[in-house]
């Protein structure tokens, strides 16, 4: 098998994995589990795994001065905002829509392009702004499943700090691994929600006996989280920041699916055609970047 066709694999696989956040995060709240109990296991967990992967690695290296100050904002205000805005999120919409009104990030980093650098934007990427926020629209103006414009609000709010995320990332990354970088993210977004917890009294550690609530923690932070991230990296060098991008639209579809497979969650065609709309909007913007 050559190696485009194996990188395909991986970023596919990872995508895969990546959708399925939504599905534990319902899980979670669904045995009494709070968003910041669920999102403070799910960053420790997957920290763990990302540092023990590096130090077989050889290459377990802490970041100093600016470096760690970029990780802890881009820790706390980037993922880990997108993270707190996506679960809560879900308690307002299906894990599905949860997941198109996220991929409209990166036609929140066009309009944010538009604004402070004009000269890099073009005319088919104003049509994909379009094309992105067309689609969230039409979900929320014509979806009959569930599609709270509260919960649209929220998870715009989700986009927002994922844009953000990769607008900063993008300067960071410059410098730093983004294997070490992610290691350094993942602990700062686990903090957030630990403190978040601590300090309105919902961070609770399931007993022993809580099979259940376990299970869920676990499956976030190993297939939603640890085991896509490695992917993800694996597969990069082997097909290009471009086309893996492209490849992971597949996200949202298996958000849908599974969605209405395990969670018995609505599926419209307006879902659909919103969803459509969407990932066409990211497609074209991810080809003319």
């Amino acid at each position: 098998m050559d190696e485009r066709t194996v990188g395909i694999g991986y970023v596919l696989a990872s995508a895969v994995g990546f959708g399925t956040v939504g599905i534990f995060g319902t899980l979670g709240g669904d045995v009494g589990l709070s968003i910041p109990t669920i999102l403070a296991f799910r960053f420790a967990i997957a920290s763990a795994v990302l540092w023990g992967l590096l130090a077989i690695q050889g290459r377990q290296n802490l970041l100093s001065g600016r470096f760690i100050g970029w990780a802890a904002l881009l820790g706390i205000g980037g993922y880990g905002g997108m993270s707190g805005f996506y679960f809560w999120g879900l308690e307002h919409l299906t894990a599905g829509l949860v997941a198109i009104v996220l991929f409209t990030f990166p036609a929140i980093v066009v309009a944010v392009t538009l604004v402070t650098s004009p000269d890099r934007i073009s005319g088919p990427l104003v049509a994909a702004l379009c094309l992105s926020l067309g689609g969230v629209a039409l979900v929320v103006g014509a979806d009959s499943a569930g599609a709270d414009p509260r919960g649209v609000v929220i998870v715009l709010g989700s986009a927002i700090c994922y844009a953000g995320y990769m607008l900063g990332s993008e300067r960071v990354l410059k410098s730093v691994d983004p294997q070490v970088l992610t290691a350094h993210v993942l602990p700062a977004s686990g903090l957030l929600f630990l403190a978040i917890g601590a300090a309105r009294g919902t961070f609770a550690v399931p007993a022993a006996t809580e099979t259940t609530a376990w299970i869920v923690l676990t499956a976030l932070a190993m297939f939603s989280t640890a085991i896509p991230i490695s992917l993800l990296y694996a597969g990069l060098p082997k097909i290009g920041a471009s086309r893996a991008s492209i490849i992971s639209t597949a996200e949202p579809a298996v958000a849908v699916v599974l969605g209405a497979a395990v969670l018995g969650e609505p599926v419209t065609a307006m879902t659909v055609l919103g969803g459509l709309l969407v990932v066409v909007g990211v497609i074209v913007i991810q080809r003319r970047s």
